[in-house]
């Protein structure tokens, strides 16, 4: 039986033989499909046809949905325009993944309609929050004052 190179072990690669990528980014194909994914979802919204008290009158925004590797899964990082009530709306949206999956379905040719997963985006509220840090009197007072190394010199 021949012997394996050293650098290629049986733990980095894959059963069929090609490489496992080491902490790399989704794939293009995962950006594409995500993509289709957030328009389809968008136009679902839009339109309206979820019936819940909790999604009436209000507006979601779909910013970003990222599915596995394998396409199966699909995470929604959506939040309400405005960003308040978040929690009731997407546990709304998550009670009616069935109904939005099917409706995605009819909108997309993939081999398979991803199980669908929403959780709300925070990252709105982290740079509102880092924005509100950055304008705070305190890091005023340290960025106004003359940098003493420079006065040394």
């Amino acid at each position: 039986m021949a012997r394996r190179h050293s650098s290629m072990q049986k733990s980095k690669t894959r059963p069929h033989g090609s490489p496992v990528r080491a902490h790399a980014g989704p794939s293009q194909r995962q950006l594409r499909v995500g993509e289709l994914l957030r328009h389809a979802l968008s136009d679902i919204l839009s339109h309206g046809n979820v019936r819940d008290a909790d999604l009436v009158g209000v507006s979601v925004t779909v910013t970003q949905v990222v599915p596995s590797p394998d396409m199966r899964h699909a995470t929604v990082f959506c939040e309400p325009l405005g960003g308040k009530n978040a929690g009731p709306v997407i546990a709304a949206l998550n009670r009616h993944k069935g109904f939005l999956r099917g409706e995605m379905g009819r909108l997309i040719a993939l081999k398979f309609t991803p199980e669908l997963r929403f959780v709300e985006d925070t990252s709105f509220a982290e740079a509102e929050k880092i924005e509100g840090l950055l304008k705070s009197p305190r890091v005023k007072k340290d960025l106004s004052q003359p940098d003493k190394k420079s006065d040394d010199s």
